[in-house]
């Protein structure tokens, strides 16, 4: 009896963790769709302009999200004015321009170049350089420390033959050289 109760409240729970599940999962589903409005134009090429011109935009609230992914409100302002602003005729370089103008180079994923940005665009190429010109300043020295070591230590192998031939050697001096060299006074 008590194993029939067990499984009974096992499956119980069980189905209602999947039910809790499901109902997380379709209302996470649903929230994420509902944040995109969508918009429709009556002509093909201009919704393919305004899809394009709000995945070029940064959301300025998110940072890292263009406007065509973000539900922030002002993201939303920003598609409808998008929006308006292709319906009214405008050309995607007055859109970019009017959006840049009015909220800076920051709203733009690919700002033009300029002097203000230059650092931006140029930078890691700089850096790229530098990290490449250490690297094979690194190498040179590295193969030139090589060389050296390998000549000095033919070099010190010879030292050493040398010294042993010249410890193991009798002595090429005299006896009588050495009773004069040992009666001479040092001088100061």
């Amino acid at each position: 009896m008590n194993n029939h109760f067990y499984r009974v409240l096992t499956s119980k729970a069980t189905r209602i963790a999947m039910l809790c599940l499901g109902l997380v999962l379709m209302a996470s589903n649903n929230m994420s769709f509902a944040a995109i409005e969508e918009v429709r134009f009556e002509e093909a090429a201009l919704e393919k302009r305004y899809q394009g011109l709000i995945a070029e935009l940064r959301c300025l609230v998110c940072q890292n999200q263009n406007l065509a992914d973000s539900d922030a409100s002002l993201a939303k302002d920003l598609r409808k004015k998008t929006e308006d602003m292709l319906k009214a005729g405008k050309s995607d370089q007055e859109i970019l321009s009017y959006m840049s103008d009015r909220y800076g180079e920051f709203v733009l994923y690919r700002p033009p170049f300029s002097l203000s940005n230059a650092l931006l665009w140029v930078g890691p190429f700089v850096l790229l350089l530098l990290a490449a010109t250490a690297l094979l300043l690194n190498i040179r020295k590295r193969q030139r420390n090589e060389v050296l070591k390998s000549t000095y230590a033919k070099d010190e192998s010879k030292h050493i033959k040398v010294r042993n031939l010249l410890n193991d050697a009798p002595s090429l001096r005299s006896e009588g050289d050495e009773k004069n060299s040992s009666d001479k006074p040092n001088k100061p």
